[in-house]
């Protein structure tokens, strides 16, 4: 008889990275960029030590099943503290809980559709690998505590809470943004242009009510400072800016 310690269970390696399935919508892949671009200044202070995990469009296995992809969700975004960017000194091909133990601590799904796949909280059948909702898997088998469902379409995302082992829906503040206490940041559309579409964006914001910019916005931002500098100092003659140790020629 093989004892439970002998048992080997499949890791990130050993699992499908990939159900063979397109990217429902254009948009899909620069609205993760976007949102992890953003955020990354905010998770570098929370992990100094560089130990957390974004996943985009990557698998969370929660179950063993036959096929593995049934045992799978893969949300569009998802974050995880307080582990290992990397496992084995390779890129993780997926997330496999029974290998981790830490469930992410926000899955976000970008709607395609009209959102009942997203929505969907139909159990797992005894003795069955049928599927199940996405909704009742977060909720109930991984227990994220922030979801979060976003459609362009409609302009708008709903959060939800985990609460005593059940989902509640957020109600947003008065900037209309619902605050991830846990990261100290609050979640929101953005109606602006990011390359080069005009859309609903789902942005972050700090909780001031800043939005967190992304690395181009922050360059163009310091580029902008620097130019009204500049102007400011053209304004000056030789013998000021001589006095401030500033050679005139290097403003021409």
């Amino acid at each position: 008889m093989t004892s439970l310690s002998a048992l080997t269970l499949p890791d990130h390696t050993q699992l499908p990275d990939s159900d063979g399935t397109f990217v429902k919508n254009l948009q899909e892949h620069p609205q993760s960029i976007l949102i992890t671009d953003s955020i990354k200044p905010v998770l570098e202070k929370l992990h100094p030590d560089g130990q957390y995990c974004i996943g985009q469009d990557s698998g969370i296995y929660w179950r063993l099943t036959d096929p593995p992809e049934k045992g799978a969700e893969a949300p569009d975004w998802f974050y995880v503290p307080n582990v290992p960017p990397t496992l084995d000194g390779k890129m993780r091909r997926s997330y496999v809980l029974w290998k981790e133990y830490v469930a992410p601590l926000i899955v976000l799904e970008f709607v395609s559709g009209d959102g009942v796949e997203e929505r969907d909280r139909t159990p797992p059948s005894q003795g069955e690998v049928g599927n199940v909702g996405k909704f009742w898997v977060y909720e109930q088998a991984i227990r994220v505590p922030y979801y979060g469902i976003y459609e362009v379409a409609k302009a708008q995302v709903e959060v939800y809470h985990l609460i005593d082992n059940a989902y509640q829906l957020m109600t947003p503040n008065d900037r209309g943004h619902y605050p991830i206490a846990p990261l100290g940041v609050e979640l929101g559309i953005w109606q602006g242009l990011y390359q080069n579409a005009e859309l609903p964006w789902l942005r972050w914001w700090d909780e001031q009510g800043n939005l967190l910019l992304t690395g181009e916005e922050r360059a163009i931002i310091e580029r902008q400072k620097r130019e009204r500098i500049v102007e400011k100092l053209r304004n000056l003659s030789p013998e000021q800016l001589n006095a401030l140790g500033i050679d005139p020629e290097m403003l021409e």
